[in-house]
């Protein structure tokens, strides 16, 4: 009985549990374990739904506001001599060789540019030979024959002289009727202008001989005819020889090409639907020329005759060619030559003070020009009536006012209402 009391006691003392039995947690760190898990899921639930949920937008903005805005037609244009002048070779034979090369300076009337001798004449063949003394024999006889043909028209004239002069006496006594002294005085004419013509006869024989024989003779090259000097037309520089050796010419022939450097123009081939806002007088700006500053100049003349050329994309364009002069030029541009290339900016409207905004932040929606405006953090989608634009700046007619913030070139991701934030930097 001792030994069954001694073992119930401890087990009042645990309150009733067995030994084997888990000791209670008095300080509730089973409860926390069972929590923690649950925990760790809410809290990485919560982190993927902080993941996935939209973030701001970044994008760039600019400010709509007023300034002056000027319209300008920008194309790659180039320098040319306003006059040029191309020398040719004015007769036939053989050009010594031209001293100058291009970028010399000549003087009007007083450089000699090359001189032109006269050409030997061409050698006979043969048969040319033959027939050349032919000619000659046959023209001999002509000669012979007109000659013999002279001394009758002679004798008949002198004969119907002396009929002539007996009927002037013998009608002074009475004894011949006017018809008969009529006739005779007209025979006598008609053989006078005979002998006359059988004159010219001769000399026609006579010069077609000289003719004749003048193909078989081959006088030197030079022989009684000085070489004809070429002078420059014009006071300038030489910009080509197109014949510098020398060599046989032709009338008509290029042999080199003069102008002023000084006196330049610049060329511009403009889109003809730019060119039709172009017009004579307009303001030019001659742009990346070499030179530090911009050169101003003013349109002369807009060619009323367009061109076909191929883009570098080989796309099909027409083209219009724009003269303009230059105003005012700088010592500087004394340096551009002929040909030169530089970039043409034709300004076409200006105004002073019109509402603009980045053209970087227009764009098309249907028919319709649209914007993002940033107000409250988000991108609110506004509709905008746009007019003119240099290519930088537009010109807004509604739908903006002053001070209010774009966005520039937003990102396809930006929608009406969406949270933007402006990218630093």
């Amino acid at each position: 009985m001792a030994h069954a009391t001694m073992a119930d006691a401890p087990n009042e003392k645990n309150n009733g549990r067995a030994p084997w039995d888990p000791k209670p947690d008095p300080s509730g760190r089973k409860r926390l374990r069972k929590i923690l898990p649950w925990l760790g899921i809410a809290l990485l639930v919560a982190a993927v739904v902080w993941g996935l949920r939209p973030k701001p937008i970044e994008v760039e903005t600019g400010t709509v506001s007023r300034s002056g805005l000027t319209v300008t037609v920008s194309e790659e244009g180039k320098t040319r001599i306003r006059n040029r002048y191309v020398v040719s070779a004015p007769v036939a034979g053989t050009m010594k060789r031209v001293p100058f090369k291009a970028g010399d300076k000549v003087v009007a009337n007083e450089t000699v540019l090359t001189a032109i001798a006269p050409s030997e004449a061409p050698l006979l063949d043969p048969r040319s030979r033959a027939e050349a003394e032919a000619a000659v024999a046959a023209q001999e006889a002509a000669v012979r024959r007109a000659a013999e043909g002279l001394e009758a028209a002679r004798s008949a004239a002198k004969l119907s002289a002396a009929d002539r002069d007996r009927a002037r006496a013998i009608t002074r006594e009475g004894t011949l009727s006017a018809s008969d002294r009529d006739r005779l005085e007209t025979d006598a004419a008609m053989r006078s202008a005979d002998e006359r013509a059988a004159e010219f006869a001769l000399q026609v024989a006579e010069h077609e001989l000289a003719r004749a024989r003048a193909v078989l003779d081959r006088p030197a090259a030079g022989d009684g005819n000085p070489p004809v000097e070429v002078r420059s037309p014009v006071s300038g520089v030489i910009l080509n020889v197109m014949q510098e050796s020398e060599t046989p010419v032709t009338p008509g022939m290029a042999i080199l090409e003069i102008g002023d450097p000084s006196d330049i123009e610049i060329e511009a081939e403009i889109l003809s639907r730019d060119a039709v806002a172009i017009r004579p007088g307009d303001t030019a700006t001659i742009e990346q020329w070499g030179g530090e500053s911009d050169l101003t100049a003013r349109v002369r003349r807009i060619e009323p005759a367009a061109f076909t050329k191929i883009s570098a994309l080989g796309v099909e364009e027409q083209r219009v060619i724009v003269l303009c002069d230059l105003v005012d030029p700088p010592d500087s541009a004394a340096a551009l030559g002929d040909r030169y290339r530089v970039e043409v900016r034709i300004a076409t409207w200006h105004a002073d003070d019109v509402l603009t905004v980045p053209a970087g932040a227009l764009f098309r929606q249907g028919n319709d020009w649209k914007t993002f405006v940033k107000r409250g953090g988000k991108a609110v989608l506004t509709n905008v009536e746009a007019g003119h634009t240099d290519g930088r700046h537009t010109e807004v007619l509604s739908g903006l006012e002053a001070g209010d913030e774009v966005l520039v070139h937003p990102p396809d991701t930006v929608e009406d209402g969406s949270e933007v934030v402006v990218r630093e930097g």
